[in-house]
Formats: structure tokens, C-alpha cells, sequence
């Protein structure tokens, strides 16, 4: 799930967008990622710190590098898109990135909707592809509307249950907008992503109640136990609902794991995930013509800012405004690095015999 930080944590670093990038391609292609494909997991990681999501940002770069070495990431998939019909097609993503799966397919779908105006892609043999928005932004950013969706192991019980079969997937949604900032939602149908209440664990910190069971099914505080147990859903029975979508989109659909059966990155290597995304892009203007389009748009972003507020609030905004602001801030200021992160950054790069990420003590530009 997107969940944006606020207040970093003490001792915490900063690294220029290059800087940043610049490490992640370098520790990449020292692990046998050619480089465009380095290229592209390095963009969707920092591209997340910069939205704040940094659940999602280069400090899994040691975890998914250790898949690497075990096997269970395939750092040169062949990826190919099979076309089922001429708006429809299926991409096999052979154990690869997540992140090179995902942008191959979003192109792919792009590509047909430019031609047809609708671009439908099934993923399958996936693996964790991080910020669900990196996608819809791809396409935002080229003049399309795109929904995106993913499955995960499971980690959330169905409505009633205590064991966990449903993942805490991923659903992204994005439609550009006129002359005013588009639309951009990116969210789990979890209370709390399992990477937010992973860092508290390693950082020893406490979750709020209601992020999770203990696996004896009691309500926690403990992000250890939690991890141990399962998540919850949003909006109880309404998003245990709406994870079985994203199971049925990205794994019944798109022929992957599905079910409980996709593998958990944390803790299953004795075989590849095999998660499922299902990818879906139209025009804006299949419908009503192009300048309607993005004046209607710019009239919806009017009356949402324009919105009578409810108490305590200074301004009402549009999804995904609050990231973008940060992404422009964090241009000038550098990715936010935590310690406990440098440090696991810092082994990775002596491992793989790479110079490590280049940090200042202070933000940027101040």
C-alpha cells in the first residue's frame, strides 16, 4: 500500500536523485541486470522515496538483490507479449523484477491504446513490483487513463477469519488532468501496508491498534507479532471484498498465484512468487472530445479544492496531490535514507564491490 512518512526518523541521511538512482543502477548491474533493466527498477525505487512511499524505496534494494543470488529473481527475463486480441495481451514475466514486468506491460497496454484506444495486459510469474502508482504515472504522464491492478501473499484474512490467505494488494488508479494536477490513487485495501508495520518492527517501534492480529487472532500493538499474525482490512467485510478483486484480477485472471498461493518475498525461498498484475489503459478522450475532457477534469479538481472543509482540515485534496508535492520538494532535498537502512545499503554495496550511495548529513538545497 502507498503510505506517505512524515517526520524522518533521527540520524536520518539524504541522497540526490542522481546520487540515489546512480547507486541502485550500480548495485543492479552488479547483480547481472542489463542496464536499461537496472535503469527501471532504480527509476520505480526512488521515484517511491520521492513520493514518500518509502515502504517501497531503494531500502529493499539488499532484499530483492538477496533473491537474486538465491535464485528466486531472475535478473534477465526475455519478456514478450503475447497478443490475444488487438487491445488484449498476456506477458509471461518469467520470475523477473516486478518493476521491468510492470513497465513492460504498461507499455505494451499504451501501445494498443494509442492504436485502438483501449490496452489491456495480463502479468503472470511476477514478483513484487513496489509503488503500484510508478505504473499509472507512466501512463498519466503520456496522456492515458490506467488502472492497475496486483496481487501478494497472503497476509489478510477473508471477513471472519483469522488465517491469512488474502494478499495486502495493490490497486493504482490514474487520469490526467487539464491544466491542474491530475489524478493519482495508489492504496491497499489493508489498514496499514505490511512494509510500514516490517519498518516499525525493525526499528523496534509499537503499531497502532488495529493494524493487525497476533496469530492467536488478538488485536496487537506489537509489529512483530502482528507479522506473526495478519493485517486487516479496510472497512472490514467491504475491503476483504475488494483484496478478492485484486486476487481475481491479478492471479485467477492473469493465470498466476492466486488463493493464498503466491509466494511471501520474506519468507518463502524454496520457490518464485509468482505474482500476478493485470494492466489496463484507455484514452481520455474515447468518449468526449480531448478539450472537454480536460476541462471537465480541471472543473472536478476546482470544486474538490473549492470543497466546504470539515473541522480541523486547512485544505481538501486530490489523490495523489499530497505525493506529488512531496516529489517536487524531495528533487531539492534528497531521498531520505534512515540509518538502519544506510547501513544494510552500505553491506550490500561492499558485498557486490560497488561504491556505496553518496549521503549528506543535511537536506539539500537548504
Amino acid at each position: 500500500m502507498a503510505e506517505v512518512v512524515d517526520a524522518p526518523p533521527s540520524g536520518t541521511v539524504y541522497a540526490t536523485v542522481p546520487d540515489a538512482t546512480a547507486f541502485a543502477v550500480r548495485l543492479l548491474m552488479a547483480h547481472k541486470l542489463p542496464e536499461a533493466d537496472a535503469r527501471t527498477v532504480a527509476h520505480c525505487l526512488v521515484r517511491a522515496d520521492l513520493r514518500g512511499v518509502d515502504t517501497h524505496g531503494i531500502q529493499y534494494l539488499p532484499h530483492y538483490l538477496d533473491r537474486v543470488d538465491k535464485g528466486l529473481i531472475n535478473p534477465r527475463p526475455s519478456l514478450k507479449v503475447e497478443k490475444k486480441t488487438p487491445v488484449a495481451g498476456a506477458l509471461d514475466g518469467q520470475d523477473g523484477f516486478g518493476f521491468v514486468v510492470g513497465m513492460a506491460a504498461i507499455e505494451a497496454a499504451m501501445d494498443m491504446a494509442r492504436e485502438f484506444g483501449v490496452g489491456i495486459v495480463a502479468a503472470k510469474r511476477s514478483t513484487h513490483f513496489g509503488m503500484a502508482a510508478s505504473y499509472v504515472l507512466r501512463a498519466v504522464e503520456a496522456g492515458y487513463v490506467a488502472q492497475v491492478y496486483s496481487n501478494a501473499s497472503p497476509a489478510m484474512p477473508p471477513w471472519g477469519g483469522r488465517a491469512p490467505m488474502l494478499g495486502t494488494s495493490p490497486f493504482a488508479c490514474g487520469a490526467p488532468g487539464g491544466k491542474l494536477d491530475p489524478y493519482v490513487l495508489d492504496l491497499s485495501f489493508a489498514v496499514a501496508a505490511r512494509g510500514k508495520i516490517r519498518k516499525a518492527a525493525r526499528r523496534g517501534e509499537p503499531i497502532p491498534l488495529g493494524y493487525g492480529l497476533d496469530a492467536q487472532g488478538r488485536p496487537t500493538t506489537d509489529a512483530t507479532a502482528a507479522l506473526d499474525g495478519v493485517v486487516l482490512p479496510i472497512g472490514g467485510y467491504k475491503g476483504s471484498g475488494l483484496a478478492m478483486l485484486m486476487d481475481l484480477m491479478g492471479g485467477v485472471i492473469a493465470g498466476a498465484g492466486h488463493a493464498g498461493g503466491v509466494g511471501n518475498q520474506f519468507a518463502d525461498y524454496d520457490k518464485p512468487q509468482d505474482v500476478g498484475h493485470f494492466f489496463m489503459v484507455m484514452k481520455p478522450d474515447l468518449f468526449v472530445p480531448l478539450e472537454e475532457y480536460r476541462a471537465s477534469m480541471d472543473r472536478l479538481v476546482t470544486a474538490v479544492h473549492g470543497a466546504p472543509r470539515a473541522e480541523g482540515f486547512d485544505e481538501i485534496l486530490m489523490p495523489g496531490e499530497r505525493e506529488a508535492r512531496l516529489e517536487r520538494a524531495r528533487h531539492v532535498t534528497g531521498v531520505q535514507i534512515g540509518p538502519v537502512e544506510l547501513k544494510s545499503l552500505q553491506a550490500a554495496a561492499e558485498k557486490a564491490g560497488v561504491a556505496a550511495p553518496v549521503v549528506s548529513a543535511k537536506p539539500h538545497g537548504k
